[in-house]
Formats: C-alpha cells, sequence, structure tokens
C-alpha cells in the first residue's frame, strides 16, 4: 500500500491548512496516510551554529525517516504576511540539511487555504517555484478561499471549488497509483 505522508504547514493546534490537508487525503482510498502535526514538533530555530554545537535535532531525523519512506505528499501551506509560516520554514530547514530533496522527487499535490479571498495563493505560489528545487514533483495545486464560507462539517461545500480540487485530486492519484 502506497504511504502518503500529509502536513498542514502552520502549528497551530486548530489550523484551517491541517484541516483540508487531512480532508482531502481522506479523498484518496487504497493509501496509507501519515499525518504530520506540526504543532507537536518542538525543536529549535534552525541555525548552523546549533547544528554544529548539538547536531540535528531527533525529531527531525525521525521526520526525515519518514519523508524518506513516502511515496507521496499532500501539503497545504498556511500563509503568514505572505510566505511561508514560520514554524513550517523551520523544519522545512532542518530537513533540507539532511537531504536537500527534501520531498525526494515524489507526487506531491500542493495545497492552500485562508479565510481571505485570495486562498493563501501568495504562499501557494511560493510553494510552486521552490519545491521543484527540492525534488518537489508537484502534480497538481490547489487553493481553497474563504475557508469558513467554503468548507463545512468537514467538507468543501461549493461544488465549483470541489470540481477543481477532484481534477487536481485525479491527476495525483493516477500518478501515485502507477
Amino acid at each position: 500500500m502506497k504511504k502518503v505522508i500529509v502536513i498542514g504547514g502552520s502549528n497551530s493546534k486548530n489550523s484551517i491548512n491541517k484541516q483540508l490537508a487531512i480532508y482531502v487525503s481522506g479523498l484518496i482510498e487504497g493509501i496509507h496516510i501519515e499525518i504530520i502535526d506540526l504543532s507537536i514538533i518542538d525543536v529549535p530555530i534552525f541555525s548552523v551554529d546549533y547544528k554544529i554545537d548539538f547536531g540535528i535535532p531527533e525529531e527531525i531525523i525521525g521526520l526525515n525517516d519518514s519523508f524518506e519512506n513516502a511515496d507521496g505528499f499532500i501539503l497545504s501551506l498556511a500563509e503568514h504576511n505572505g510566505s511561508y509560516t514560520a514554524a513550517f520554514k523551520n523544519i522545512f530547514d532542518w530537513l533540507s540539511i539532511i537531504n536537500s530533496k527534501v520531498w525526494r522527487d515524489q507526487p506531491m499535490l500542493l495545497l492552500s487555504t485562508s479565510p481571505g479571498v485570495r486562498g493563501g495563493q501568495s504562499v501557494l505560489e511560493h510553494g510552486l517555484k521552490r519545491f521543484p528545487h527540492n525534488g518537489g514533483n508537484i502534480i497538481g495545486s490547489f487553493s481553497l478561499p474563504q475557508f469558513n464560507d467554503n468548507f463545512k462539517n468537514g467538507r468543501i461545500i461549493n461544488n465549483d471549488l470541489y470540481n477543481n480540487l477532484q481534477v487536481e485530486l485525479e491527476k495525483f492519484q493516477k500518478i501515485l497509483k502507477s
């Protein structure tokens, strides 16, 4: 069974991006899902000095091992000031010193959402440009605007948005299952 790592790119316990990522992963049948919850990963801010003095945190080594065994990634990026959250960027930085191909050239479905009308499109654009340099084989992307209006009772209620997601999800599933 294929293993897909699911990440909401925020350390908020109630992250709407975590909710979206988990929801989308639940739409795929026949896969093993490993949810990475950034709210429980407690690592120091990356610095070369810390790495030299103390090494790589065990949490990062374990996370890297999980990435090494993944067949795909579903990542929903939260947006802070137009870019990644500090929590996501810190973990990404730590992982990239172990293996610059953080995403291992595995299929990736890249998502974003926010309460606003743009749905985190700025951070989504950052990921679309950056992650291919780090082994991101981005198969599809989807932005859900106005999360609080379009996501109710654990699902997307706007039919047009749901259909747009399905198009991206089908591309991802096709590559994942091949």
